[in-house]
């Protein structure tokens, strides 16, 4: 099973933070899971570190490292990603979610993400 990791999905894993939920998890340590993280990640990590903010502990060039020594798989974004955003109703404002619900779905891969709100997205969107 192909799993998608959302941004704060995949540094709670590879830091074993205690946020990251036991269904979590199961879901990521079941054998037949392929980890995937995006470049749309890596992109947020890196603006969001460069800001200062204190979710980000890592800058982007760290957490690719972190994310290659895991050997979490990483999703380009495509131009048909890209396009993609634009075909989601407008239920989330974050571009960076918006472009991972777009590469969930077309993919296609489950997502999984701690925020609700993404959630709503489809089924393929894994709330943990």
């Amino acid at each position: 099973m192909n799993l998608l990791l959302d941004t704060h999905v995949a540094l709670w894993a590879i830091t074993d933070d205690r946020r990251l939920s036991a269904k979590a998890r199961e879901l990521l340590l079941l054998p037949r899971s392929t980890l995937w993280v995006s470049a749309a990640s890596v992109w947020e990590i890196s603006i969001k570190h460069g800001l200062g903010r204190g979710d980000m502990p890592c800058s982007g060039h760290v957490a690719l490292g972190y994310f290659r020594q895991a050997g979490y798989r990483l999703l380009t974004i495509e131009p048909e990603h890209a396009a993609g955003v634009g075909d989601l109703p407008p239920i989330h404002q974050d571009p960076f979610d918006r472009l991972l619900v777009a590469q969930a779905l077309i993919e296609p891969m489950r997502l999984l993400t701690r925020d609700a709100t993404v959630a709503r997205y489809s089924e393929s969107v894994v709330l943990v």
